[in-house]
């Protein structure tokens, strides 16, 4: 990932509350296109400009042949406000995050996430390395924003289950069972994906608790009752893999 700054020249009659929304709503179609990561938003005036840091998955992230349309109605939604057009600076990468997927198509992607990780939900499964949304056909409605809400609820119930005090039982169904609420929504999104992209896209299902460490070795895949268990274990993760029902799951955290 790369940090970036973005100014913004003000006229002399621009109006704070109208700057406030444009930037607002520029940052928003970046950020539900994938071109910008996290909802942080460092903001300062000086000497006539309005400035930003983000961070973005690829120096280039905010080009305009990435923008969606609700995006190039916001650029073109600038000068309204009493703002030129932004100017892009790469300040440098971003040593704390994740290396971006390398450009061209991996032979299989699944969607996967953390409350820790920060970064796209859309993973090469070659590499596990984060591909920028803005790289793939728009999820719906042009932009990927309801894929990011999915990841944003995605996260809240794995910080639940994390923390171990408030709804862990009710966070572990949802990240764990492909018949939850949220198993649902991802792994429907992961189908959509794959029909857009055409590269066999899997739904990451998180596994802890269980029996017994045999009984996990051996446990069925949850959607088609098959066997599922990989010879070997994928990018230090993924121990089972069901190609029919496009899943892929850990074996349980208690017995690692």
């Amino acid at each position: 990932m790369y940090l970036l700054d973005v100014s913004f020249d003000l006229f002399e009659d621009s109006q704070v509350q109208l700057v406030e929304g444009a930037v607002m709503r520029l940052f928003d179609a970046w950020r539900h296109q994938g071109q910008v990561l996290g909802r942080e938003l460092p903001t300062w005036i000086k000497e006539g400009s309005l400035n930003l840091r983000v961070v973005c998955p690829e120096p280039d992230s905010l080009h305009q042949k990435y923008l969606s349309p609700a995006g190039r109605h916001a650029l073109a939604k600038l000068a309204e406000a009493g703002l030129t057009q932004p100017r892009i600076k790469l300040l440098g990468r971003d040593l704390f995050s994740d290396t971006t997927a390398e450009e061209g198509s991996p032979s299989w992607q699944l969607l996967y996430a953390t409350f820790v990780h920060n970064c796209s939900p859309l993973r090469s499964g070659d590499s596990l390395a984060p591909i920028p949304l803005y790289r793939v056909p728009a999820i719906a409605n042009g932009d990927h924003k309801l894929l990011l809400r999915w990841q944003d609820d995605w996260m809240a119930c794995d910080q639940l289950q994390m923390n171990g005090v408030s709804a862990e039982q009710a966070a572990l169904f949802e990240l764990g069972d492909p018949k939850s609420p949220l198993g649902r929504r991802g792994h429907d999104f992961a189908k959509r994906t794959e029909y857009l992209t055409k590269i066999p896209t899997y739904y990451y299902l998180y596994r802890v608790g269980g029996e017994s460490l045999e009984a996990e070795q051996n446990r069925p895949c949850p959607g088609c009752g098959a066997p599922w268990r990989l010879a070997d274990t994928l990018h230090g993760i993924i121990d089972f893999k069901c190609d029919e029902c496009r899943l892929v799951s850990n074996l349980s955290w208690d017995f690692q």
